[in-house]
């Protein structure tokens, strides 16, 4: 098998769990948090829509610098509306998509640096990053979405079977 073979059923599922979580952000709550260390519900929203779109830059660009001494800071998205948070996500997911489908087998060994400031955060295989900085980060931040709703008495969705709202 490909690694693209390997890879789409679990990017699958997991694109369309984390849409389905997406579907119930509550657009009257954007602002809400849970402690004031912690992100809002809108943060965490507009983060994961984003971060799909690292599959693109981790397969196609030797690495990333988030904060380049020559340019600007890598920024989450400020989207303040569910349809647009929606879009957002869903034409990273198939811009993801189509990146792995087409991706070669031997450039997903080929190592991949996150940069800050030029210098290397971590370099890792292109593999390793798609599961660790992207599949993890996304699922990561994607339960606290959950959390977030369960602490605002909006229903969970089911994602690995029913939830406990269903």
């Amino acid at each position: 098998m490909s690694y693209a073979q390997t890879l789409l059923p679990e990017f699958d599922q997991e694109m369309a769990n984390t849409r389905k979580v997406l579907e119930r952000l509550p657009g009257d709550k954007l602002d809400w948090k849970a402690h004031p260390k912690s992100h809002t519900i809108g943060w965490n929203a507009n983060h994961v829509a984003d971060i799909p779109h690292w599959i693109v830059e981790v397969l196609t660009k030797p690495s990333l610098d988030i904060a380049p001494t020559d340019g600007p800071r890598y920024q989450t998205p400020v989207l303040t509306d569910r349809r647009e948070i929606l879009d957002h996500f869903d034409r990273n997911v198939a811009e993801a998509r189509a990146a792995i489908a087409a991706a070669k087998d031997e450039d997903v060994n080929r190592p991949w640096a996150l940069l800050n400031g030029g210098q290397p955060i971590f370099t890792m295989p292109r593999a390793a990053v798609i599961r660790s900085m992207v599949m993890n980060h996304l699922i990561h931040h994607r339960s606290h979405l959950c959390v977030y709703y369960r602490l605002n008495d909006i229903p969970v969705p089911g994602m690995y079977g029913p939830s406990g709202d269903e």
